[in-house]
């Protein structure tokens, strides 16, 4: 059975702030991850490796194409959704500026889009479609395929396809270089590949 194992991207220095379609690099912390990362994935069959467009997943992603002698691949439909004027900001900072639009953003959380952002049904259609390319793409080439992205897209995939709660989704996913096995009979597990800190 192919099977598409999502990995989210190591640390950047914008981690602790809304950093949708922002692209920093990954910091120190984050190279450290991606080291324990490629250890702990010595053990997959990977034979080709997708990746979301910004560069934190880009370095994550070539960093595991090369420890496996692979090609990569750049999918701009991967990226984390937007979160417009909250990009690199706080939450505390947010609740500062607009209280009230806070308190809706968490009542309505997803489906509330975030001043400037992405709209949720758009970004969870991309990512969807997103999601069916990639199965064809491993059926295709009966081989385990890489997909380095964003904590959003994992969330969208588990509660999705696979009825995980918000809570539960993004308890599974709020670890750098954690991993989601997505096989092509819809089954799914979860497991943190390299630790938060």
């Amino acid at each position: 059975m192919s099977e598409l194992l999502f990995i989210r991207h190591a640390e950047t220095d914008m981690a602790g702030t809304f950093c949708g379609q922002s692209d920093p690099d990954l910091n120190t912390r984050g190279h450290a991850q991606l080291s324990e990362l490629i250890n702990r994935l010595r053990k997959e069959q990977i034979g080709v490796v997708y990746t979301s467009d910004l560069l934190r997943a880009r370095a994550t992603a070539k960093a595991i194409a090369k420890a496996f002698g692979v090609k990569w691949h750049v999918r701009p439909a991967l990226r984390e959704i937007s979160f417009g004027r909250w990009e690199g900001i706080r939450w505390e900072e947010i609740e500062r500026r607009d209280q009230a639009y806070a308190l809706r953003w968490i009542a309505d959380y997803p489906r509330l889009a975030a001043p400037g952002g992405e709209n949720w049904d758009d970004f969870e259609r991309r990512v969807l479609e997103e999601v069916k390319f990639l199965s064809l793409e491993a059926e295709a080439c009966g081989c385990q395929v890489a997909v380095v992205t964003h904590a959003g897209v994992l969330r969208t995939l588990l509660c999705a396809l696979h009825g995980y709660s918000e809570d539960r989704a993004w308890e599974q996913t709020r670890s750098y270089c954690s991993a989601i096995r997505h096989g092509s009979a819809v089954s799914c597990s979860v497991q943190t590949v390299a630790a938060r800190s």
